[in-house]
C-alpha cells in the first residue's frame, strides 16, 4: 500500500474554533472559502476536513494510505502561547478524530505551538501519547529560526523522541522579486526549504542531535542540488565553522518528498540521495499537489524504486505496519 507522507488536513476542530474566535484572523465564508494571513485565499474543500472525503480522493489517486499534517495556515506562529496552545490543541485532537475514521489508511503529526519552545515540548509528547507519529513545524518560526539557541530544547526531544519531524515552508522572507506571479509559492518554498536546512547543518544542530530526522518537502528545495556549493563555501570562507564533509554527514537524517513536478528532476534527486532517502509526497489537497502521484513515480523510476519510494521507505521512517501490496502503479 502506497504511503503519501505530505498530505494535508484541517479538521472540523480548528475550523469551528477559527470561526468563533476572529483574533486568529482568518475568515471562512458561507463557501468554506479561507481569507487570512500567511496564505492566498483557497477553498476549504471537503477532503481537508471530511475523512470520507479524503479517502475517496487518495483512492481516484491511487494512494493507499497518508500520513496526514496541518497545513501552514495553521500554524499561527505569531499569536501568543495561549492562543497557540488553543489552536494546536483543536487540530491535535482533531487529526486523531480525523485519522480513527480508518487508522489502517491515516495517520498523523502534531502541530506545535513552536513560539514557545517549553510549550511545543509538552504539547509534542502529549500528541505522541495520543498517537503522533512525529511532527509538522514550519521551516521558521514567525521569522525566528529554527537554528537559534532557544528551539534547542525542542531539538533535544526530537532526538530523544526519535520520530520524524515535517518541516513545511512558512513565513517566507519578503523578498522584491518573488512579490509576482505565484513566485513566493513556487520559488520562494523550495528557497525557504534550502535556507533551513542549511542553517541547521552549520550551526551544528542536526550534528548535536543524530536521532532527529527532518522530511523535507517540495523534493528538499534546492538542497539536493546545490549542497555542494556550501560545502565547498566550508573549504574557503572563514564564517562557516564546520568542514565540507559535516554537510555531507547530515543527509544521513534527511528525507526527501516527491514533489518535483518534474521526471528528470524526480529521477535525478533518487540518484542524488540514494532510493531508500526519498518518500512519497502529494501536498494533497492543494492546488500545487502532485495530482498523479503513482503515474509520476512510474515515469520517472523502475518497479523496484517505485516500491521503495512510494510504499517501504515511508512506512517504514513513520514505524506503519505495511501488511498489504506494493505501492500501485
Amino acid at each position: 500500500m502506497s504511503v503519501d507522507v505530505h498530505n494535508h488536513v484541517m479538521p472540523t476542530e480548528v475550523l469551528d474554533l477559527l470561526r468563533a474566535e476572529p483574533g486568529y484572523g482568518v475568515t471562512l465564508d458561507d463557501a468554506n472559502n479561507w481569507g487570512g494571513a500567511h496564505h492566498a485565499p483557497f477553498p476549504v474543500t471537503p477532503s481537508f476536513y471530511d475523512p470520507v472525503a479524503k479517502l475517496s480522493y487518495m483512492d481516484e489517486r491511487k494512494v493507499g494510505a497518508a500520513v496526514t499534517s496541518p497545513p501552514p495556515p495553521l500554524f499561527f506562529y505569531e499569536v501568543d502561547t495561549a492562543a497557540a496552545e488553543r489552536i494546536c490543541q483543536a487540530t491535535n485532537e482533531g487529526l486523531d478524530r480525523f485519522c480513527r475514521h480508518d487508522p489502517e489508511r491515516l495517520h498523523w503529526l502534531a502541530n506545535l505551538p513552536m513560539q514557545d519552545p517549553d510549550a511545543a515540548v509538552t504539547a509534542y509528547r502529549v500528541a505522541v501519547q495520543d498517537g503522533a507519529l512525529g511532527a509538522a513545524i514550519g521551516t521558521s518560526i514567525a521569522g525566528r529560526r529554527l537554528d537559534e539557541p532557544e528551539f534547542e530544547r525542542f531539538w533535544a526531544t526530537a532526538d530523544e523522541l526519535g520520530l520524524p519531524v515535517l518541516v513545511h515552508p512558512a513565513w517566507n522572507e519578503p523578498h522584491a522579486g518573488l512579490d509576482d506571479f505565484y513566485m513566493q509559492n513556487a520559488i520562494g518554498n523550495p528557497l525557504e526549504t534550502t535556507v533551513m536546512v542549511e542553517r541547521l547543518i552549520c550551526a551544528g544542530v542536526l550534528a548535536r542531535h543524530r536521532g532527529v530526522r527532518l522530511v523535507l518537502l517540495h523534493g528538499g528545495g534546492y538542497v539536493p542540488y546545490q549542497a555542494g556549493r556550501l560545502a565547498h563555501a566550508c573549504t574557503v570562507r572563514p564564517e562557516i565553522s564546520i568542514s565540507a564533509g559535516d554537510v555531507w554527514d547530515a543527509f544521513d537524517q534527511l528525507y526527501f518528498d516527491t514533489i518535483t513536478h518534474d521526471t528528470a528532476a524526480l529521477r535525478y534527486l533518487v540518484e542524488r540521495v540514494g532510493v531508500d532517502r526519498v518518500v512519497l509526497g502529494t501536498d494533497m489537497p492543494f492546488d500545487m499537489s502532485e495530482d498523479r502521484p503513482m503515474e509520476a513515480l512510474a515515469e520517472a523510476l523502475d518497479d523496484e524504486q517505485v516500491i521503495a519510494v512510494g510504499t517501504t521507505n515511508p512506512a517504514r521512517l513513520f514505524g506503519i505496519d505495511d501488511r498489504s501490496a506494493p505501492a500501485a502503479v
